[in-house]
């Protein structure tokens, strides 16, 4: 118990550090990383291991997939595909359905893409309709973001999903189904409904990925505006489907699975979009580059902050906090799903990452499942949603919803946090009506 007092204490800090003294984020988390750490019992240098280990193996991870995003999400701005697209959208949906159109739009990219890469693709997409239009960012982006997030969460072939479904021996094929089922009132309920309790929320996004107005003649035709903006989610989409049905180990499936690294497939997208958007429409190779540039200082700010979130993540976890969590619930008398999303939600909460509450859960009730009979299959979904909870200060998804919609703290968490926090509640309700009827 003591270690989650500190850890709650700890993330106090931090928030007041940020919100009320101003500090850097980078710095505020350094500093309660160091705090914390101390006040775990953890020795001064391996703190220091952990904060370098913490920001490597967060950066290390997503780095590369926010630069390549970045630069494609400017050169699409820039080009006029984005406007070009956001026409065609309005064309076909109208400004009245845009959040529904969204709301579809995230929940089909985010099947085969990850969190992070899904929304360095379509943000740039809801930022230009929202200027065009003059819409609400957040009214019409949360919906789409709410289906990212659950499709990240509950559904395999994404990291945590994958890993947890492998533990248990659990059906690829019967988990996503059940989780498709389960997705839909999730995505309802968190996106569409207290997506529409939000408007308010005016206040305008980051101006760093809106383009100046361009004529009919300037923008690139409508093929290529979506062909290649979703280049990198029909590689990972090819990928994740159809690798599985190649033999195993064979020159084909490697290719493929290649292919389908998040890196390799925005890399490649950025490589063709530098010329179906930049030199075959009149740009040099300079300017294409000169705009790179830009994007990079745009979203420079977010790798030190995600470092931050990264240390202070590791810190906690060195520290014991989520065992912890998971020593504090094995013990209980709640409904095995209950019970895992629940150990999965502290641990998220207290940690800050949805892949490390999912596996760490996952170890801890993967010998329940023999011992009560449970559906393993809804055993994936409701440590997948438990692994959803209350998104907060500790998580570099807030600070890269944050920087994109230029929110204060304070909002950040009445839309972000709420919305994620939905995303779990209601994933748990949905594993617990399914599992009324399997029974």
């Amino acid at each position: 118990m003591t270690l989650l007092v500190i850890t709650f204490l700890g993330i106090l800090a931090l928030v007041a550090l940020i919100s009320i003294a101003r500090l850097h984020p980078f710095l505020a988390f350094l500093a309660v990383s160091l705090g914390v750490g101390l006040a775990l019992g953890i020795k001064p240098l391996a703190i220091m291991d952990a904060i370098q280990k913490g920001i490597g193996s967060t950066l290390g991870s997503i780095t590369a997939i926010i630069a390549l995003g970045a630069m494609l999400g400017k050169l699409v701005a820039q080009s006029g595909a984005a406007q070009r697209i956001a026409q065609k959208i309005m064309e076909l949906v109208g400004t009245q359905h845009a959040r529904w159109a969204f709301l579809v739009t995230g929940f089909i990219v985010g099947l085969p893409l990850f969190y992070s890469v899904g929304f360095l693709l379509l943000v740039p997409l809801v930022i230009t309709v929202s200027y065009r239009y003059k819409l609400p960012a957040l009214y019409i982006g949360l919906p789409m973001l709410a289906s990212l997030s659950v499709t990240q969460g509950y559904l395999p072939p994404h990291p945590a999903p994958l890993a947890i479904l492998k533990q248990f021996n659990a059906d690829m094929g019967l988990t996503l189904f059940y989780g498709i089922i389960v997705s839909i009132p999730a995505i309802l309920i968190s996106g569409a409904l207290f997506g529409s309790t939000i408007k308010r929320y005016t206040t305008l996004p980051n101006p760093a990925f809106i383009a100046p107005d361009l004529q009919e003649d300037q923008m690139p035709s409508a093929t290529v505006s979506f062909l290649t903006v979703l280049l990198p989610i029909l590689l990972i989409g090819l990928s994740a489907f159809c690798s599985s049905l190649l033999p195993a180990g064979s020159l084909s499936q490697q290719t493929l699975l290649f292919l389908g690294e998040p890196v390799v497939s925005m890399f490649i997208s950025v490589v063709v979009a530098t010329f179906t958007l930049g030199i075959w429409r009149g740009k040099t190779m300079p300017e294409v580059t000169s705009l790179f540039a830009d994007a990079i200082k745009d979203v420079a700010m977010l790798f030190l902050i995600f470092g931050g979130a990264g240390a202070l993540k590791q810190v906690l976890t060195d520290g014991g906090v989520n065992q912890a969590v998971a020593d504090l619930m094995r013990n209980s008398t709640l409904h095995p799903y209950v019970l895992a999303w629940g150990m999965a939600a502290l641990i998220r909460v207290a940690v800050g990452s949805s892949t490390v509450s999912g596996i760490t859960t996952a170890g801890f009730v993967a010998p329940m499942l023999t011992a009560t009979g449970v559906e393993p299959n809804l055993m994936v979904l409701s440590i997948g949603a438990g692994s959803m909870m209350f998104s907060h200060v500790n998580d570099t998804g807030f600070w890269l919803f944050r920087e994109y919609f230029q929110l204060s703290m304070a909002d950040t968490i009445k839309t972000w946090s709420v919305m994620e926090t939905l995303v779990s509640v209601t994933g748990l309700a949905g594993v617990m009506a399914l599992s009324w009827f399997i029974n």
